[in-house]
């Protein structure tokens, strides 16, 4: 049992959360775009003084590591590192899409219809560029069916797992899969976006099994290159 530090910065939403044994004991969150530099660090602080604690109250810090955003991942490893080392704890990793998985279906579970085909499958999906997502599969105890992947959609996309089984699609990257699927076995989730609090049971089971990851070599899992983007007054000779 534990008193954990969750930080989610995989996406626009910069998210931190505070728990003890599994359970979400505050929170802070900003859907404001590109803010992770300026909030993460101001929400911890937040939270510490809420609740009387520093970082060497803590037991352990837990972080979303990706994939997702490569700024927001790298802005979270460097705090989730920084707060580690100075406070001699452990760090835990958790699967950003695993983290989302976890959210729906602690919001959607008595939603989810049973299926008569097969067994019911989560997709997270994060929107990438055009029309490319990173997503994964997991059965609804959590359990990884297909491994994290940037997938580019087409029409194609799960169709023979969906001739099988229901699929619930959700996360920001989800609209893109509903606009060219048109499938029975395709349920589609609005609403569901990343949060720190969506880790704290992950992390409670980590920490527990003492899977902690080593923060001298962590590195996020950024799934492609960082590719820097040209600015728009930048003239070309």
């Amino acid at each position: 049992m534990g008193l954990i530090l969750n930080l989610e910065t995989a996406t626009p939403v910069c998210s931190v959360a505070l728990s003890r044994d599994g359970k979400v004991l505050g929170f802070r969150e900003s859907a404001e775009d590109k803010s992770h530099a300026t909030r993460l660090t101001i929400f911890i602080g937040e939270l510490f003084r809420e609740h009387g604690i520093s970082a060497d109250n803590l037991d352990a810090i837990s972080l979303g590591m990706g994939p997702g955003s490569y700024t927001g991942l790298r802005i979270g490893a460097s705090v989730a590192k920084g707060l580690a080392f100075g406070a001699g704890k452990p760090a835990i990793g958790i699967p950003t899409l695993k983290a989302l998985a976890n959210g729906f279906y602690m919001t959607y579970q008595k939603e989810i219809p049973q299926s008569t085909t097969g067994k019911v499958l989560l997709c997270p999906m994060l929107d990438a560029r055009r029309m490319e997502v990173y997503t994964a599969l997991y059965d609804t105890g959590l359990n990884e069916v297909s491994p994290v992947e940037a997938l580019i959609l087409d029409q194609a996309s799960f169709g023979p797992l969906l001739d099988k089984q229901v699929i619930c699609f959700f996360g920001s990257g989800s609209d893109k899969a509903k606009e060219i699927f048109n499938h029975p076995n395709a349920l589609f989730f609005a609403g569901i976006g990343l949060s720190a609090s969506y880790q704290s049971e992950l992390a409670e089971s980590l920490f527990n099994l003492k899977e902690f990851i080593d923060t001298a070599y962590f590195e996020p899992h950024y799934l492609k290159e960082f590719i820097a983007g040209i600015p728009k007054n930048k003239v070309l000779g």
